[in-house]
């Protein structure tokens, strides 16, 4: 797909990356495209939103925040679901 074919793509602030193996498995988060921490839960993600002055809404909202390798609710390895 071409930009042309996709007039909006969004450029969300929040990215939260995929699920890493660990105890606990958590997922590494981005602010404005630099790493700020990890994450073992939403709440990990709101609070790493707050300390950098950005309210979040809508959790579903793309143009706020991309989940990759999964949604608000993937926080076990796709490796290790039964």
């Amino acid at each position: 797909m071409t930009e042309a074919a996709c007039p909006h793509i969004s450029n969300p602030r929040i990215m939260v990356l995929g699920v890493q193996p660990g105890t606990p498995p958590f997922r590494i988060v981005e602010i404005d495209g630099e790493v700020v921490g990890e994450a073992t839960a939403v709440t990990d993600v709101l609070a790493a939103a707050a300390a950098f002055g950005i309210v979040v809404h809508d959790l579903d909202d793309p143009d706020v925040v991309r989940w990759v390798g999964g949604d608000k609710f993937t926080w076990t390895p796709r490796w290790g679901r039964k």
